[in-house]
């Protein structure tokens, strides 16, 4: 007698006919197939089987206030009725570009798109136009989008990253052409001697180096202070531009995470939280810098468009979330996620075993080993690794019911309340409980 098919299963054996994967995102992936969405309503989805889960993942951090915030949803359906797009300028476009350039010290122009990679693609090209050179620079195993230069290292390993002093460039595509790879000079994140000494050998053909503020491939682990200082006069002595990587990190002060330090980015490229939960991106920075997109420069040296770049649906949805995520929005949030993290280290603590956290503001991901790491390589996960967190993942999802990023990672929301935080450690209790032998294990190898 067969087993009767989930619904999920159902649609999944369809989707493998028609999408490479069954899935036109490896996000979703998971075995033996991913579950399909029916609802989603402020921290909680509910699948077309009626399992509803509470999301900590919130799309992959791009969900600040949740599913279905409802003065997004009548703000857009506001809009949806007035046209969703259109080849005009919108009203709505200048009023969120007001906000964030007023949100923002560094902001004195700002241009959107449609996605975190399209924005980190227009500022790697801006840089280059600004300076006229072709190499960019950064951190050995940071996460930059699905653009050929910015993916360079992303996935470094053992076998192919070479001396530390001299980090390889190896793309990650197969494929990619060589003359990528040479474009693109490896730092070690928040090592300034390596670094410094590294962009040196390169200083005359480097148009930007790139910063994510807390990486979150690299470890979640901020970069410092005397680190990002040190970039920065690094390029005002040599002619490049600092440039920062806020897809992620805007969230976690009320002026991105940049609001930390004592110096400046000339350009940031945004995402994520500022769509309101649709598909945005934008760069802004320096005047001076992005005067290289305006068309009316006599020699407009980067000619930019987008057919649905600022469309008012985006413009509306984003600029609302913002709004709502002011200053005492995320001072709680950010009070409401080091209470977790507080409630976790206790767990840790508890059960004793080899777990750490690292982190910034509403975001923090957890590593099976004894102390945080502090570097790409320190935070690297061999395979072994990486299936005893997809099983502490599975635990999380198909027994607690909880959604977390596939790096063992949460993104909060503002609606989340102690309820779901509770839930989240007790849950976490009973996964590093039930799988305490095989972490152990792992470290003792």
């Amino acid at each position: 007698m067969s087993q009767k098919l989930s619904n999920s299963e159902k649609l999944y054996r369809q989707a493998q006919k028609v999408l490479s994967g069954g899935v036109s995102r490896n996000t979703v992936f998971r075995q033996p197939y991913p579950n399909y969405a029916n609802t989603a309503s402020g921290c909680y989805i509910t699948d077309i089987e009626g399992t509803v889960r509470t999301d900590f993942a919130n799309n992959m951090a791009a969900l600040i206030h949740g599913h279905s915030f409802p003065p997004i949803v009548d703000a857009v359906i506001s809009q949806l009725k007035k046209g969703t797009a259109y080849t005009l300028a919108s009203e709505i476009e200048l009023s969120f570009a007001k906000h964030l350039i007023k949100r923002v010290q560094s902001f004195e122009r700002i241009r959107f798109v449609n996605s975190g990679t399209e924005a980190v693609m227009a500022m790697i090209k801006a840089s280059r136009a600004y300076t006229g050179r072709a190499k960019i620079a950064k951190a050995e195993g940071s996460y930059h989008g699905t653009y050929d230069f910015a993916e360079v290292s992303q996935t470094a390993n053992p076998s192919n990253w070479g001396n530390i002093d001299n980090p390889s460039s190896v793309p990650l595509a197969h494929g990619t052409p060589p003359c990528v790879s040479n474009d693109v000079v490896i730092y070690p994140y928040n090592d300034v001697e390596r670094t410094l000494a590294i962009l040196d050998k390169q200083a005359a053909d480097i148009a930007c180096v790139i910063i994510d503020p807390v990486p979150h491939r690299v470890g979640m682990v901020p970069g410092n202070q005397e680190f990002v200082e040190a970039v920065y006069n690094w390029t005002r002595e040599n002619g490049a531009l600092m440039v920062f990587d806020e897809v992620i990190t805007f969230r976690v002060k009320y002026g991105g995470a940049q609001e930390n330090y004592k110096v400046s980015p000339d350009l940031t490229s945004l995402g994520k939280i500022i769509g309101g939960g649709f598909p945005v991106g934008a760069v802004a920075g320096r005047e001076e810098v992005m005067k290289v997109f305006d068309p009316h420069e006599k020699n407009l040296l980067l000619p930019h468009s987008g057919t649905f770049s600022a469309n008012p649906i985006t413009m509306t949805a984003g600029y609302t979330a913002m709004q709502y995520f002011d200053k005492k929005a995320v001072t709680k949030l950010n009070r409401i996620t080091d209470g977790a993290i507080g409630q976790i280290r206790e767990v840790i603590k508890l059960l004793d075993i080899p777990v750490s956290i690292t982190g910034a503001g509403s975001m923090f991901r957890m590593h099976l080993r004894p102390t945080p790491p502090n570097t790409y390589r320190e935070a690297y996960e061999n395979q072994e690794v990486k299936k005893l967190i997809n099983e502490l993942l599975d635990y999380m999802y198909y027994k607690e019911n909880i959604l977390m990023i596939n790096t063992f990672s949460c993104m909060l929301s503002t609606v989340m309340t102690q309820k779901e935080i509770d839930q989240l450690t007790e849950g976490l209790y009973r996964a590093f409980k039930a799988l305490k032998p095989k972490i152990e294990k792992l470290n003792k190898i």
